[in-house]
């Protein structure tokens, strides 16, 4: 439990911590004496209450190789500063940079003993894995609710770090963690779920006590039983398209795919195609398109009689910060198309 004054120590990937984009994604932890970035944002929310004494940062692929090993540098790098509260992002629908807040937050309140906070949009990965380790404050998806999303996040901090019980997930802003509480209530559990039950038939709003959770249930497909007579297509979300971007792909929350002819295309050249994805460095696929939609291999495979044919046309979209339910149309058009055409398997290539 913290007394006096608040010692906050931030989390930043190496754009927001001002150090680059993705040409320093790479690079290895380091520290920052007192505050940049959003952490201006953050001291103004903690005025006199608490002071961001320093600020951690990381490139997203650096630690996006190895999470818990560079988790555990940064926290070796931040122990002398003795931080009473981790606010790690807030990352938004940046899935690596997600990710990489949970890690670094996790590992704080293990190997450190102190609460951490992060904030992320709900269809951030780094939602899914870490919900149940730290608190994550529900954010919107952009930059734009940046000063909302500080807020909420140095509210929760301030609680934890005096020591307080956090409110319930609606109250305080935090994604449910999965955590029963015990708590006096005014009316019984049978007044309480017949009262639900009578506003729900009646279409009024009601907040339910016991959040279901959601699964996607998924059969896996037959195996190809004879692949030397087999189509195969190639499909990926990791933004290949031709130059020019014909159909207007956008590089993040994607809304819709293209398809693009590879008829009689024996490897796809650097010079007519581009990528369209603001998740990963792309060099290495602009210098050799094949790298993510392996064309020429799969051109020496068809002549080895390995497969029966490559399918004329590739599928492209961009996965990054996508939402599901457009990943959910795209992927059941595209494959409604490719079992129209008579192809048996698909490689799906990604980042």
């Amino acid at each position: 439990m913290a007394t006096g004054k608040v010692r906050v120590v931030h989390y930043l990937n190496q754009f927001f911590g001002g150090l680059g984009g993705e040409e320093k994604a790479d690079i290895g932890p380091q520290v920052i004496e007192g505050v940049t970035g959003p952490g201006r944002a953050i001291q103004n929310a903690l005025a006199e209450r608490g002071e961001v004494i320093a600020t951690a940062v990381c490139g997203d692929n650096y630690i996006g190789e190895k999470p818990e090993e560079a988790a555990a540098e940064i926290i070796e790098l931040i122990r002398s500063y003795r931080p009473d509260v981790i606010i790690a992002g807030p990352a938004f629908e940046a899935g690596r940079f997600g990710v990489a807040c949970g890690a670094v937050g996790k590992a704080a309140q293990e190997k450190l003993g102190i609460p951490a906070i992060a904030g992320m949009y709900r269809e951030n990965p780094g939602v899914e894995l870490y919900h149940k380790d730290i608190y994550i404050i529900s954010t919107g998806n952009t930059v734009r609710v940046m000063n909302e999303a500080i807020t909420g996040m140095v509210s929760l901090a301030m609680k934890l770090a005096a020591g307080e019980r956090p409110g319930k997930p609606v109250e305080d802003g935090y994604f449910p963690r999965g955590t029963v509480v015990n708590e006096l209530a005014d009316r019984t559990g049978a007044e309480r779920v017949v009262s639900m039950l009578l506003q729900k038939l009646g279409g009024e709003s009601f907040e339910t006590e016991v959040i279901q959770p959601q699964f996607y249930t998924i059969s896996p497909a037959p195996k190809v039983e004879d692949l030397a007579s087999a189509k195969v297509a190639l499909v990926t979300d990791g933004g290949l398209v031709p130059a020019g971007n014909p159909d207007g792909l956008e590089s993040s929350d994607a809304t819709k795919y293209g398809k693009y002819s590879i008829e009689g295309i024996e490897s796809l050249d650097p010079e007519n195609y581009e990528v369209r994805h603001g998740g990963y460095d792309t060099v290495f696929i602009r210098k050799n398109p094949n790298r993510l939609v392996p064309v020429d291999i799969m051109r020496e495979l068809e002549k080895k009689k390995v497969i029966g044919k490559l399918h004329q046309y590739y599928y492209a979209t961009t996965g990054v910060a996508t939402k599901i339910e457009n990943a959910k149309w795209m992927g059941q058009e595209i494959a409604r198309q490719l079992k129209e055409d008579g192809v048996s398997a698909v490689i799906l290539t990604s980042t």
